[in-house]
């Protein structure tokens, strides 16, 4: 596939074209090309050349079409909350930010969806459904986009009950390589009509069209919910005491997993005082009853695995309060050595094998000279190691990566991803054979020729 590359007279003309049409809205200055150059990943900044705040379909259109006509590589943006490095301009090229397209278009409690720009974020939509008696599930932690959260395949805490951005993606708009705007498809929950382009898109990076407006599913809000907090002896009983639940088919909310280092971390960070040890949250939805039931069989199998201190959060602040330890943790975990960045696995393998593949990979991270975390969705089988590198240190940047690969052999090799749900960016293009095998990259650069034949679509990730 050719390489996309700015020529000078390109450079210049292009520039231009894109001042003349947005005006303010296209910037060169250094600052917000830095800014556009970097997610919260390890990644170093690699700056586009130029940043087009787009406001509608139809502006991204253009932006798309005139750089098609210079050969130039377009790089969507929504919030920068990713961490593979999706947003870093590796072959320069032009940012599409995507924030100002953030306009609820439709909320419809009948059909139970929405649609929504690319630019809305969750947050955003859950402030709009407050009143409605509906919400949406995915729930990745970050405020990010939903155009962002389609592109990378998103998922969250609630995926173990409710589904990642695949799952919760009914259909959507998005602007291909030639500035051709495709629509894939209505608003029906099923449909047998045709390729399913929603799929194809969703994931994708931005590496086949930029994502522009989506119509998404809405839950209605459960009758009750509680959250329950439980530390054990160990990350066997742990994850133990997840496996067992799901096997068992209890509909659990959430399950999530923090490690002791995560937990002191936490504790530290926003001033809590849990046990230091390996901790999983719950969460359960339904009717009051299905609530009280579902959590006693929980209590009662992390009470058979050792686990101690089980506590019930039933009000809404306390579950709030429950559930900001947990997003805390990724912050907290980097507070543990300030100035250092993260570089994090996202390995996801059948919950059966799930127990094996933490505690192998505990051996190797052991090994690590810096610190490190783990967490995890254990209810779905993904769990993430965190380790905090000094962002200077070539070496132990080599060393965590090379504790990584091993974390994700191990993982293919027991029939699971390198990713659960951050996708493949920069940094994990070279497991994709391992995953697939030959002959399935080869189709997935097939389907990338075919849709961006001159490669201009953020150059650089999932396919090179």
């Amino acid at each position: 596939m050719a390489k996309a590359e700015l020529t000078n007279a390109a450079d210049t003309n292009l520039h231009d074209e894109l001042r003349g049409r947005f005006g303010e809205r296209y910037s060169t200055a250094a600052a917000v090309r830095d800014h556009h150059g970097k997610d919260d990943s390890h990644h170093p900044v690699i700056p586009p050349d130029g940043v087009v705040f787009a406001e509608s379909t139809d502006e991204v259109a253009f932006a798309v079409r005139a750089c098609a006509r210079h050969g130039t590589p377009v790089i969507p943006f929504g919030a920068g909350t990713s961490i593979e490095g999706h947003v870093q301009a590796v072959h320069g090229g032009i940012s599409i930010d995507m924030s100002g397209m953030n306009r609820v278009l439709a909320v419809r409690p009948d059909d139970l969806d929405a649609t929504v720009e690319a630019g809305v974020t969750r947050m955003q939509l859950d402030r709009e459904l407050r009143g409605t008696g509906l919400f949406f599930s995915v729930d990745p932690g970050a405020d990010a986009t939903l155009g962002g959260m389609a592109a990378t395949g998103a998922s969250g805490t609630t995926t173990v009950r409710y589904g990642t951005m695949r799952d919760n993606v009914i259909s959507l708009t998005a602007v291909l390589a030639s500035g051709e705007v495709v629509r894939t498809g209505g608003r029906a929950r099923k449909s047998s009509a045709g390729y399913d382009l929603t799929n194809l898109l969703v994931g994708s990076e931005g590496t086949l069209g930029v994502i522009t407006e989506l119509t998404v599913r809405l839950h209605p809000v459960p009758e009750a919910m509680a959250a329950a907090v439980c530390a054990f002896p160990g990350m066997e009983e742990a994850v133990g005491s997840v496996v067992e639940a799901v096997q068992m088919g209890i509909p659990v909310a959430r399950a999530e997993l923090l490690d002791g280092t995560a937990m002191r971390a936490v504790n530290g960070y926003s001033g809590y005082a849990y046990a230091e040890a390996p901790t999983v949250f719950f969460e359960f939805h339904g009717s009051e009853d299905e609530v009280r039931a579902h959590g006693a069989l929980i209590e009662e199998i992390s009470r058979g695995l050792g686990g101690t201190a089980f506590e019930y959060a039933r009000q809404q602040h306390e579950r709030a309060r429950l559930w900001k330890a947990r997003h805390d943790a990724y912050p907290a975990l980097l507070g543990l050595r300030p100035g250092c960045h993260g570089l994090t696995t996202d390995v996801c393998v059948p919950v059966s094998r799930l127990a094996r593949c933490i505690a192998e990979s505990e051996e190797d991270l052991k090994t690590a000279s810096m610190p490190w975390g783990v967490v995890g969705h254990v209810g779905d089988g993904n769990f993430h190691a965190v380790f905090i590198i000094d962002p200077d240190s070539e070496a132990e940047l080599a060393e965590a990566e090379a504790i990584n690969e091993r974390i994700v052999r191990r993982a293919i090799a027991m029939e699971g991803t390198c990713t659960g749900e951050h996708g493949i960016g920069l940094g994990k293009i070279g497991y994709l054979e391992s995953e697939f095998g030959a002959s399935g990259v080869a189709a997935m650069r097939a389907v990338k020729t075919a849709l961006d034949p001159h490669g201009i679509m953020n150059p650089g990730k999932v396919v090179t």
